[in-house]
Parts: C-alpha cells; sequence; structure tokens
C-alpha cells in the first residue's frame, strides 16, 4: 500500500497543474491561502466541519456511476493497446534518463535506489489517463481522471491492471489533496509536505510535492 501512495503522489506532483500559494499569518498559526478559493484552515476546523468536507467530497468521487472492480475481461478491453507498452524501449530509456516530456507525451520513472523498476506515461492526446508500467513494459496500473482535468478541482481514481479500484484522489488543488480509500474510507488531506487525519492530526509527510 505505500508503494501505491508514493505513486500516486508522485504522479500528480510531475503531471498535475500548479497554483501558488499566498501566505498570511493570524494569531500563532498560519493561514495558506491557495490561488482561486482553497484556504487550508484544516487544524481550525470544528470535528463536525472536517467530518462534513470528508463527506462532501466522498460522494463527489464515489457517485452512482462509480465502477469499484471492472471484470478483468472487460478491463483489459478497455485499455488492450495498453497493456504492453510496444514503445518500451524508448520510453524505458526516457525514464531513466530523467526526461520528463516529449511532443507527445509525460513521463515519469520510479526508482529503488538507482535501478528503474517502474514509470508512468500521461499521452497528451488523452491526458485523462495515466498509465503505469514496470520495467518490463507490462500495465501494473491506470489512473482515470474526471473530465474538468486540468481544471481544479478534479478527482482521479487508480485501478490494477485487473480491474479492481485501489484508491481515490480529489485534488483541491496542487497542494491539497484528499485520499480515500475503495470502500469510501477516509485516509487523509495533503497539504504540501504534510497529511492530516479525519482529526487534524499529522501523520506521514512527503518530499515529492
Amino acid at each position: 500500500m505505500k508503494k501505491i501512495l508514493v505513486l500516486i503522489i508522485a504522479i500528480f506532483c510531475i503531471f498535475g497543474s500548479y497554483v501558488f500559494a499566498e501566505e498570511t499569518v493570524s494569531g500563532d498559526k498560519e493561514n495558506l491561502v491557495l490561488q482561486g478559493e482553497a484556504v487550508f484552515n484544516w487544524l481550525d476546523m470544528s470535528q463536525i466541519e472536517r467530518d462534513t468536507i470528508i463527506e462532501n467530497y466522498k460522494n463527489i468521487i464515489f457517485d452512482e456511476n462509480t465502477v469499484y472492480k471492472y471484470k478483468r475481461k472487460e478491463f483489459k478491453e478497455i485499455y488492450k493497446d495498453y497493456i504492453k507498452d510496444k514503445d518500451l524501449e524508448y520510453h524505458y530509456f526516457e525514464a531513466k534518463e530523467g526526461i520528463t516530456e516529449t511532443s507527445q507525451y509525460k513521463i515519469s520513472g520510479f526508482f529503488s535506489g538507482k535501478i528503474l523498476i517502474s514509470y508512468a506515461i500521461q499521452y497528451k492526446n488523452n491526458p485523462k489517463t495515466v498509465y503505469y508500467y514496470d520495467a518490463l513494459g507490462h500495465l501494473k496500473y491506470v489512473d482515470m481522471i474526471s473530465d474538468n482535468y486540468p481544471n481544479f478541482p478534479y478527482w482521479s481514481k487508480q485501478y490494477r491492471a485487473n480491474g479492481k479500484m485501489i484508491s481515490a484522489i480529489y485534488f483541491v488543488s496542487h497542494d491539497m489533496q484528499y485520499m480515500y480509500k475503495p470502500d469510501g474510507k477516509f485516509q487523509g488531506v495533503w497539504f504540501m509536505d504534510k497529511r492530516y487525519d479525519r482529526n487534524a492530526k499529522q501523520d506521514l509527510t512527503r518530499t515529492n510535492w
């Protein structure tokens, strides 16, 4: 699960659009106001307010059209042209060398030390889908992104290559994301490099936001 979380966050940081933050100080707490209407005041909210936001975003992500588990055959039919990376040689080289964008796609490599273990591709002619491959070019995960991408807010659902959903994220901005498990259970809200749980307790940090 930790590897899955890292992949999801990393792909957002590379492929997501950017907004800028303006910092103001109120009392002894920082209140960060993002461009647009996104304001991070999770620590100052009442529990009822936090629970309401969590429930509202969950209802947006997991609507009546949500597919939690595609039939394996159906899923493979949808992504039949991407089950095996036909351009593995080029993509492997680009990901290993740290190339992040070409005229046709954006690409990101994931490493264990200096060894490339997987990579992700987002084609510019279909930016609402991200494909994750292992180092041998086999499809491992697929991100399905909502139609309003890249405009905030939007959501993303990630599926294994067998068609089973493994996570969902509601993107308020580049710096703020609400994360859920496939059963709708809230995992936490990221703001910049810190993640907070339902009760506003920090539980994780990240370096690649």
